[in-house]
């Protein structure tokens, strides 16, 4: 049986979904992360050896495990946060661990990006670190930061393709259901189509967004 518009809608629909939700909470787990990474290190603004190799190395962890590893590996946890490990609701959970860690090192190589000097400056004025962070550090990588999650929110589609192997539903679901157990050649064809139309138009995004805040 060949794959009908109906379910490509409702796979591509599954996708946005598990990215959109993936991406919020990885962001909010990875930013904090990255950024805590930057001002704990040494001679920094909040320097903390301790704090600074305990995130080091938890990310190094998570960074290290392929993504197909840990989809399989999480399934215990993923069953007792949304009581299933099939599905989109389940699917965002080790996307979750999988781009958080990763968009921590992303973040973390965009503040690093920015002028020592800059940071110098405002502590001289009088700034807190808060202060620093908020008012100075954040909005000077701030055209680096968009590329970043740019960045993160492609591999996040593809991680989602892959997360069809174990039932993860989405456009993976729908290729390695049809275009690969039922050999459906147009169906593979399609739902890659798909997905590098999909990552064409969010690089453009992001290029237009970062390209725009740095003529500010």
């Amino acid at each position: 049986m060949l794959v009908n518009t109906e379910q490509i809608i409702e796979a591509l629909f599954e996708t946005i979904q598990m990215v959109s939700f993936s991406l919020l909470f990885s962001a909010i787990l990875g930013i904090p992360l990255g950024i805590l990474l930057v001002v704990t290190r040494k001679d920094h603004l909040l320097e903390n050896v301790v704090v600074f190799n305990v995130l080091n190395g938890i990310i190094n962890i998570f960074r290290s495990v392929p993504f197909i590893i840990l989809l399989v590996a999480m399934i215990p946890v993923t069953r007792f946060i949304v009581g299933s490990s099939i599905g989109t609701a389940a699917a965002v959970v080790p996307l979750v661990f999988y781009a958080g860690p990763y968009i921590a090192r992303l973040v973390e190589n965009s503040l690093l990006e920015v002028d020592p000097g800059v940071l110098e400056a405002a502590e001289a004025m009088g700034a807190t670190p808060w202060q620093v962070i908020s008012k100075f550090l954040l909005p000077e990588a701030l055209s680096s930061l968009v590329l970043a999650l740019t960045i993160a929110t492609i591999g996040l589609v593809g991680a989602s393709a892959m997360a069809g192997a174990v039932g993860g539903g989405g456009i993976g679901d729908l290729a390695i259901t049809y275009g690969y157990q039922r050999f459906d050649t147009i169906t593979m064809f399609i739902t890659v189509a798909i997905l590098i139309v999909i990552v064409q138009g969010l690089q453009s995004l992001g290029n237009i967004l970062a390209k725009k805040i740095r003529r500010r």
